[in-house]
């Protein structure tokens, strides 16, 4: 069976036809490079609104039984910004780790990575992670959290994702 594993794109333009949603896709990309287990994307396009994000996470969590629910968008500073709250007050357990090395990672690359809000928690057995917006970013903050996700998804009763180790390692405790 294949684990399901939940796309967001969190963005008033894109969700209007503004524009192309480009993070959406930038995230299926790099799942396809690290995951060699199979697995299939469930994928939403929503508006900047609090209630419809929460909708669309518990969803994908209770309904699609999305092992791993990544967003993209809505993580910085703005008023309509709110894809970390709504993460919160979805979620069962936070897991504060996942944001604290996004953003160290990502201030290698841009001194405004601190005004990111990303943040991940735990709801039932679904891993949720706030992904920064623009695909090359979204690219070096996975990088940098994906070896954690696999191990991650184990603990909380999750289907074992196994990676491509030759582009990224999945770590996990010798048994």
């Amino acid at each position: 069976m294949n684990a399901r594993i939940g796309i967001i794109t969190v963005s008033d333009r894109a969700s209007s036809g503004t524009y192309e949603d480009l993070s959406g896709p930038a995230i299926q990309a790099t799942l396809k490079d690290f995951l060699s287990s199979p697995w299939e994307a469930c994928y939403r396009l929503i508006p900047d609104e609090g209630p419809m994000i929460q909708a669309a996470l518990k969803e994908l969590c209770d309904r699609e039984g999305c092992c791993l629910v990544l967003t993209t968008g809505g993580t910085g500073p703005s008023p309509r910004d709110v894809t970390p709250e709504a993460t919160e007050a979805v979620c069962d357990k936070l897991m504060p780790g996942f944001g604290e090395q996004m953003r160290a990672v990502s201030l290698r690359y841009v001194a405004t990575a601190i005004l990111s809000r990303q943040t991940a928690g735990i709801r039932g057995q679904s891993l949720i992670i706030n992904l920064p917006g623009k695909p090359k970013s979204i690219r070096e903050c996975l990088e940098a959290v994906f070896p954690a996700v696999p191990y991650c998804v184990d603990l909380i009763g999750g289907p074992r994702l196994e990676t491509h180790e030759a582009v990224i390692r999945a770590f996990r405790p010798k048994s």
